[in-house]
């Protein structure tokens, strides 16, 4: 093919409508995903100093203890409802009712759940009063299933634009509680305003485009098949969820607020890493799954560099900020937050794996084994829950670094050993983690 065909070829791709549209779609899903995600960190931050160490922790507890139910109320319907909305467009109206009204339903339920359990596991009743009012928040993630219509209809810049408007407004209101010297009940109403605030602005510019009012429909055969189709993925989320939080829970009824304040302050250092295997594997991988099509042994050519490079890329980026790991706790937090520092430079190792797994992850969708994604991620719940039980009333909070960490490893590199249809990605991935030796090894032999 000459220079002049291929100038051709690639200016009638990129030209094309369906290339054209789902490109600006996702190039506004990712710009708004980086903006928020640094709002977010840079405004946590703000507050963590603001606060200390001791009311960051009461703070990042009813989050964590929140965050665990939550993923109830939304009841595994996300995918599944986005899914039906883009195989039956002419249901819009029936899809996005039904699930509206068993969101509201779900997160009805969920807000009693926590109320009672809170009741009796809230150390005092400041804690049981925080629990709740960022609870209460559930219930208007009913109007989440707005965001599926968009999704479904390939338009993301309304979802983005809402976002991006609430995450400035939502910044400043907290920079202004910071600069007011707020209470932190107000940091706590406000995490409440943020979701109703959300749900306002997706109701407002749905209305706005004078589309079908979907509260007047539901349809009970419906509800119960999207219940159905929905469970494995809600399953799904709990462990995640409980994989994510169940450590913050765990050190403040064990250790208390102070000791949560500094771990969960060097657990967001390490999560603000996360958007980069995110995006690397998003980008790349498509390009794997057309080799498969091709080439069987390309595939996994293709595969193999793409985790070599992800394993490659974390290792020095982890021992870098294992080294500066009280430097940047320093600059980030202040002096109160030192001993986070300690927390970080063992945390971060976690990130080794974070990447490995998400990496892997992709390859267990296209090979149609999601059903493992659950189980791996049971894994690493269980062996996350039964390590804090041992280390921490051992090593205090650095045994909740090193049980995350160890847990990390199990989730999303061992587990891939002991299942027969992951053997061969464990393989790969383990040649990808020790390629530099074996090449070293071949030269040294051949010399």
């Amino acid at each position: 093919m000459n220079a002049g065909s291929l100038k051709f070829k690639y200016r009638y791709i990129f030209s094309h409508r369906g290339v054209k549209r789902y490109g600006v779609n996702t190039l506004w899903l990712f710009s708004e995903h980086i903006l928020r995600m640094f709002s977010t960190f840079l405004v946590g931050i703000l507050i963590a100093r603001y606060l200390g160490p001791e009311k960051f922790g009461i703070f990042n507890y009813v989050l964590a203890f929140v965050a665990i139910f939550q993923v109830i109320a939304k009841l595994g319907l996300d995918e599944i409802v986005v899914r039906d909305l883009v195989k039956e467009p002419t249901k819009t109206e029936i899809y996005l009712g039904t699930s509206f009204w068993l969101k509201l339903s779900g997160g009805i339920l969920t807000f009693i759940v926590i109320l009672i359990i809170s009741h009796f596991t809230a150390d005092n009743f400041q804690t049981f009063l925080f629990i709740n009012i960022i609870a209460a928040g559930i219930i208007f993630q009913s109007f989440e299933v707005i965001e599926f219509y968009y999704q479904a209809t390939v338009q993301a810049k309304y979802i983005t634009l809402r976002r991006i408007i609430h995450s400035i407004l939502s910044s400043i209101i907290k920079i202004a509680l910071i600069l007011f010297k707020a209470e932190l009940i107000w940091f706590v109403l406000v995490t409440l305003f943020d979701t109703i605030l959300l749900a306002m602005f997706s109701w407002l510019i749905y209305k706005s485009q004078k589309l079908p009012n979907f509260l007047r429909y539901f349809k009970l055969d419906l509800a119960k098949r999207l219940l159905t189709d929905s469970f494995p993925l809600l399953l799904g989320s709990i462990a995640v969820m409980i994989y994510m939080r169940i450590d913050q829970v765990m050190i403040k009824n064990m250790l208390g607020d102070r000791d949560l304040g500094l771990y969960s302050a060097a657990v967001k250092i390490v999560e603000v890493w996360y958007i980069i295997p995110m995006v690397i594997t998003r980008s790349l991988f498509p390009a794997i799954v057309n080799a498969k099509r091709m080439n069987e042994e390309l595939y996994y050519k293709r595969l193999q560099q793409l985790l070599f490079f992800l394993i490659w890329l974390a290792i020095p980026l982890v021992l870098l900020l294992t080294i500066l790991a009280k430097h940047i706790v320093l600059f980030l937090y202040g002096e109160s937050f030192a001993e986070a520092s300690k927390i970080l430079s063992i945390s971060i190792w976690g990130l080794l794996f974070t990447f490995i797994g998400v990496g892997t992850s992709q390859w267990l969708i296209a090979e149609n084994l999601q059903n493992f994604s659950f189980y791996r991620t049971l894994y690493g719940a269980i062996t996350n829950i039964l390590l804090n039980f041992i280390l921490i009333p051992t090593v205090g909070i650095v045994g909740a670094s090193i049980a995350s960490v160890v847990s990390h490893s199990i989730a999303d590199y061992f587990s891939l050993f002991f299942n027969k249809k992951t053997l061969k990605i464990f393989k790969i991935t383990s040649t990808a983690f020790f390629y530099p030796i074996i090449i070293l090894q071949r030269k040294i032999q051949n010399v």
